[in-house]
C-alpha cells in the first residue's frame, strides 16, 4: 500500500512539473512576444532584457547611412565607420559591424554604435550625457525599427563609444520577407539628444500653523439674507489668497435644513509660483456665548484656478442655528472662522 502511494505521488509530481514547465514556457513566450515588434526565435529574452524595439514612422533626426550591394560586405568582420556628422553641438560617427561585434556579444547580430569625435577641443574632464536611439529601416513597412534601452549614455575620455552589440539578428535582417534589406540595400540611423541635468527644481513645502492663519467673518442681518452665495473678503495665508463662502438657505444635500460653509482658494500673491495648493483648515461656526463651536476639518489640493471651494453642507442645522438658547445666532448675526492649519508653498530652487 505504501509503495502504491509512493508511485501515485511520484506520478503526480512529474505531472505537476510538466504542467508547470509548460506553463512557464508559454508565459515566457507570451512575455517575450509582447515586449517588442519581433518574435523571431533568434532574439532571446535574456539578451534583450532592458532593450526595447519599436517601429515608428519618423526618420532618425541625426544621421542615416544607406549601404547598397550589402551582400559584398555581409561577411566582413571589420566595422564600417561613417563620415563625421554634427548633432547637438558635437561631432560623431556611426560604427557599423555588419557581421556583429564579437567583443560585445554581437555574434549572430548586426552591431551599431555612435562614437563621439574631435574631443581634443573639449575642456579637461569633459562629459556628455546622451539619450541614444539607433535605427534599422524596414523598407517593406516603410518604418524604422527603433532600438534603445532607456539609459543615459555617459560619454567621456574613458568611454567614447556607445551602442548595441545586438541591434538586430542576422537571420532577421537578411530574410527578405522581413523587409529590413531590399534589393540588397540596408539603411541604419541614429538619434542623439543631449541630456542636461536640471539646474532648478520645484520644491513643495508644507507649512504648519503659518502666521496670520486665523480669519474671522461676521455676518450681520442674517434673517435678511437672500438665497444666494455670499463671500467674505479675501485673506492671505502664505502664497495664496482665500475666502469663505456660504448660502444662508442651504446647499447641496443640506438644503434647506442645514447651513453650509466652504473655503475657496483665490489668486496667488504677486511673484508666487502658481501651482496647486494644499489647504488644511478648521472651519468653524462660532458660539458667541460659550466655547462650544461647530467645527469641521477639511483638507484638499486646491487647483491653480481661483474660485474652487471645499467644505461642508451642514456645519449646523438651521433649526439649531435659530434656537436662541444655543448661542450661534446672536442679535441676528453669525460668526464664521477659518483656521488654516497647514498649507503648501512652492518655490523654484537650485537643483
Amino acid at each position: 500500500m505504501d509503495n502504491q502511494k509512493w508511485c501515485l505521488g511520484f506520478i503526480s509530481l512529474v505531472f505537476f512539473l510538466f504542467i508547470t514547465t509548460s506553463s512557464a514556457e508559454l508565459l515566457i513566450k507570451q512575455v517575450f512576444s509582447g515586449r517588442g515588434i519581433e518574435s523571431n526565435s533568434s532574439y532571446s529574452l535574456t539578451a534583450n532584457l532592458g532593450v526595447t524595439r519599436v517601429l515608428r514612422d519618423e526618420r532618425p533626426s541625426s544621421k542615416i547611412v544607406t549601404i547598397t550591394s550589402f551582400s559584398v560586405i555581409k561577411g566582413r568582420g571589420e566595422p564600417y565607420e561613417s563620415s563625421v556628422f554634427e548633432a547637438t553641438g558635437y561631432k560623431w560617427r556611426l560604427v557599423l559591424y555588419v557581421n556583429g561585434n564579437p567583443n560585445d556579444g554581437g555574434n549572430g547580430f548586426i552591431s551599431l554604435y555612435a562614437r563621439i569625435e574631435e574631443t581634443e577641443s573639449l575642456p579637461l574632464g569633459w562629459e556628455v550625457n546622451v539619450d541614444l536611439k539607433l535605427f534599422v529601416h524596414n523598407g517593406k513597412l516603410n518604418k524604422y525599427l527603433t532600438v534603445t534601452d532607456g539609459t543615459v549614455k555617459r560619454y567621456n575620455n574613458a568611454k567614447k563609444e556607445w551602442g548595441f552589440g545586438q541591434l538586430i539578428a542576422l537571420p532577421t535582417f537578411h530574410n527578405t520577407n522581413e523587409g529590413y534589406i531590399e534589393q540588397d540595400t540596408g539603411s541604419f540611423g541614429a538619434e542623439i539628444f543631449i541630456v542636461k541635468p536640471a539646474q532648478q527644481q520645484e520644491k513643495v513645502t508644507f507649512i504648519s500653523n503659518p502666521p496670520n492663519n486665523v480669519f474671522s467673518w461676521k455676518i450681520l442681518h442674517f434673517s435678511n439674507l437672500e438665497d444666494k452665495f455670499y463671500y467674505s473678503d479675501d485673506f492671505l495665508v502664505e502664497d495664496r489668497y482665500w475666502r469663505l463662502g456660504f448660502n444662508p438657505k442651504g446647499d447641496g444635500g443640506g438644503r434647506p435644513h442645514a447651513l453650509p460653509l466652504f473655503l475657496f482658494a483665490q489668486d496667488h500673491k504677486a511673484n508666487a509660483v502658481a501651482t496647486n495648493t494644499w489647504g488644511a483648515v478648521n472651519l468653524r461656526l462660532k458660539n458667541q456665548r460659550t466655547s462650544n463651536h461647530r467645527q469641521i476639518y477639511s483638507a484638499a489640493w486646491y487647483p491653480i484656478r481661483s474660485g474652487y471651494g471645499v467644505g461642508v453642507n451642514n456645519i449646523i442645522l438651521i433649526a439649531d442655528l435659530k434656537d436662541a438658547s444655543k448661542g450661534y445666532l446672536v442679535n441676528d448675526a453669525i460668526i464664521f472662522e477659518a483656521e488654516m492649519v497647514k498649507v503648501s508653498v512652492t518655490n523654484i530652487v537650485s537643483a
